[in-house]
């Protein structure tokens, strides 16, 4: 039988309506949070600026230039401190052979360094949660590949907070399976992620969240203004959606997955609204939610956009191809900092370099990046289906969903918000209830989810709540 619970507007106006976060009570997240250093941090980036350059058609035989060396370190690195842990990490290079094109003047051999945890529950670990952060990097010249590019922000910062994740959480449980990866070519047009993301399209593998960190390495602006409390959230699903139905309608091809899933998605969105609900943005939520918890004071800003105008990043190809995906960045940028040669002009020295770079700053973005992933990680699978209950006029709202395909579900939490906010405002817990009803609060005025919790207070990603065709 399935278990109900109804809500009075008058209990919800004992305290429900404002939401309180959680305690934070996993000792294991506590454990990784900790763990997380800005020092070494810090000279992670340092040896990555002294390979001189990395970028994706540089040399790869030296031990001490060039971006075959960097790879190398890269992978000891991770190797390391699997050891060093006594960790479950499985740490290996993934490559292929680029053809010329636009940014490869010549076939390139493109190598990822990927390092795998896997997850400890037999259903669970099919779930997969991806963070990236580029090895590669550019001078001025997309094509120079011999002259001096640090890339110590963009994109040292984000590899070496992947790193730090990586060796933290190397020994402790995760009922999902978490990716670490430093991927290569990202300056050359997104190539070693494109290939992961084909690859796992290819194999069906369940993606679940894909986050890349990408020039995270500031917390001062080009005007001077240093914003050491919050980082951006690139996050719309919504786009690659549209741009897929309409290639398919163009095209008069059979619908893959994605492309049917996107119809489906459009036509739900149709009839009920949830531009902003689409899986990237529940996961864009879910990850600020987390971070938030864990760490009081450092805000993650949610932008509905794919990325800043006139650049991409990683995340890209994971979304064109369905899965959640979203992408890290500093508050405000300095471009003097990117992109650029190294060289000095009216006084101002350009050039992406170490001493440009904040490391408590990158420090604080991993543990924001680690809180999500490991608590996303822990917790089970969300509902696998949430109905909005619309066959009569009222004013209350009711809610069914399915159970989540996991054990060790500890209950599920409510959660809505009104059709403008970015966010979710209000939750209740149902406990073990598949079945809400929220007297007094109207379907026609709020957007609802629901989320599935382990007995620690993690969080899945929330479920959005349709209606039937």
């Amino acid at each position: 039988m399935r278990r109900s619970f109804v809500l009075h507007a008058a209990a919800l106006m004992l305290g429900a309506l404002a939401v309180i976060p959680a305690s934070a009570d996993d000792a294991v997240i506590a454990r990784v949070l900790e763990r997380i250093d800005a020092r070494q941090i810090a000279a992670d980036i340092r040896t990555l600026a002294a390979f001189g350059t990395r970028h994706t058609m540089s040399e790869t035989a030296s031990e001490r230039r060039g971006i075959g060396a960097a790879r190398r370190w890269i992978k000891q690195r991770l190797d390391n401190c699997n050891a060093e842990r006594k960790g479950r990490l499985g740490v290996r290079f993934i490559s292929h052979v680029e053809p010329a094109g636009r940014r490869i003047d010549r076939p390139t051999e493109i190598v990822n360094v990927v390092a795998t945890l896997p997850g400890f529950d037999p259903v669970g670990r099919e779930r997969v949660y991806l963070v990236s952060g580029h090895y590669d990097s550019r001078a001025s010249d997309v094509m120079d590949a011999k002259a001096d590019a640090p890339g110590a922000n963009d994109d040292a910062s984000g590899v070496a907070a992947v790193i730090a994740m990586a060796c933290a959480m190397a020994d402790q449980p995760t009922r999902a399976t978490i990716v670490f990866a430093a991927v290569a070519g990202e300056e050359q047009g997104l190539l070693g992620a494109d290939r992961l993301a084909r690859d796992a399209a290819a194999a069906h593998t369940r993606i679940e969240g894909m986050i890349t960190n990408d020039i995270i390495g500031s917390s001062l602006g080009d005007d001077g203004v240093r914003r050491a409390d919050t980082v951006r959230l690139f996050a719309d699903g919504l786009t690659p959606m549209l741009k897929t139905v309409l290639a398919n309608e163009r095209n008069q091809a059979g619908e893959d997955a994605f492309a049917k899933q996107a119809r489906e998605q459009l036509a739900q969105i149709a009839r009920i609204g949830g531009e902003h609900d689409t899986p990237t943005h529940q996961f864009a939520r879910a990850v600020k939610r987390a971070a938030e918890r864990w760490q009081p004071g450092f805000a993650v800003q949610l932008i509905a956009r794919r990325d800043r105008f006139l650049r991409g990043g990683d995340h890209l190809p994971f979304l064109e191809r369905g899965f959640p995906a979203v992408r890290f960045t500093e508050p405000v940028e300095d471009f003097r900092h990117q992109h650029q040669d190294l060289r000095e002009t009216d006084g101002y020295r350009y050039g992406d370099l170490p001493e440009y770079v904040d490391f408590d700053y990158v420090a604080r973005v991993a543990r924001a990046n680690a809180a999500a992933l490991a608590s996303l990680a822990r917790a089970p699978a969300a509902p696998a289906r949430v109905l909005l209950d619309t066959r009569s006029l009222s004013n209350d709202t009711r809610l069914t969903w399915d159970a989540s395909t996991e054990r060790d579900v500890a209950g599920y939490r409510v959660v809505w918000r009104e059709t403008t906010s970015p966010v979710w405002q209000y939750q209740h817990d149902a406990g073990n209830a598949r079945e809400l009803t929220l007297k007094g609060v109207s379907k026609d005025n709020y957007l609802f989810g629901v989320i599935a919790l382990d007995a620690e207070g993690n969080e899945s990603a929330a479920r959005f709540a349709g209606i039937e065709p």
